[in-house]
């Protein structure tokens, strides 16, 4: 069974859909990518995931239980967390307050000092910037302390949109290499992304374009295709 599976989903902001009948499965321990343009429809598929905006149609489970209708904190228990665009830390509090304020007790048998110490380990810059304001951090480093944040409670299954997002390339392949090592580790990944350079982690795919799905496949199959190479690689 696939840790997250999404069934001809659809959603709407009133007349107008965003996502229309699109479906795919990530198996457990993937890096799975929604590659696409601005509009496409990515975001609003990770936030009917999240419980942030409701489906209009479809189905969205993890492992085998319907997530719809479930409220945004109830999906963060059962082990799914989001990366939001734009990173939406908060600005004044410290980078050590950040991390601890997202930690959900319930949500894992480890203390709260190990999931610090695993995030300070897989971004050792935060460990130094600990006790200096979110909002006084560079954005990649800002970008860092978002997916932190997210990884505080262990999830299952990982979601981010586009974290590479007004970097420079050399910080967006540094988030890139850090997302390769959490795939590594074991964790879930379900990625958003413009960017097709983060085809390069990935284990599979779909590319969208205004709200459907126009190629799925593995990653070797998505670099290959001439709707890849023309739209996103330019040749």
């Amino acid at each position: 069974m696939s840790l997250l599976e999404i069934s001809n989903l659809s959603v709407a902001y009133g007349d107008l859909f965003a996502v229309r009948d699109v479906s795919f499965a990530v198996e457990t321990g993937a890096v799975f990518v929604l590659l696409g343009a601005n509009g496409a429809g990515k975001t609003s598929i990770l936030r009917a995931i999240s419980g942030l905006v409701p489906a209009r149609g479809g189905r969205i489970a993890e492992d085998g239980r319907d997530l719809r209708g479930l409220a945004p904190n109830q999906v963060a228990r059962a082990g799914i967390a989001h990366v939001p665009e734009g990173r939406r830390i908060f600005p004044n509090l410290t980078v050590d307050d950040n991390l601890t304020v997202s930690f959900l007790k319930e949500r894992t048998t480890e203390p709260m000092a190990a999931a610090l110490a695993a995030i300070f380990e897989l971004f050792p810059r935060l460990a130094e910037r600990r006790r200096q304001l979110g909002g006084t951090l560079s954005g990649g480093e800002q970008q860092m302390l978002a997916i932190g944040r997210a990884l505080m409670n262990f999830p299952k299954l990982l979601m981010l949109d586009e974290p590479s997002l007004g970097l420079s390339p050399v910080l967006a392949d540094l988030v890139f290499e850090r997302l390769a090592k959490i795939g590594a580790l074991g964790t879930t990944i379900l990625l958003v992304e413009q960017n097709a350079t983060c085809l390069e982690l990935a284990t599979g795919g779909i590319i969208l374009a205004n709200g459907h799905v126009v190629l799925a496949g593995s990653r070797d199959g998505l670099q290959d295709s001439e709707f890849v190479r023309r739209a996103y690689l330019g040749v």
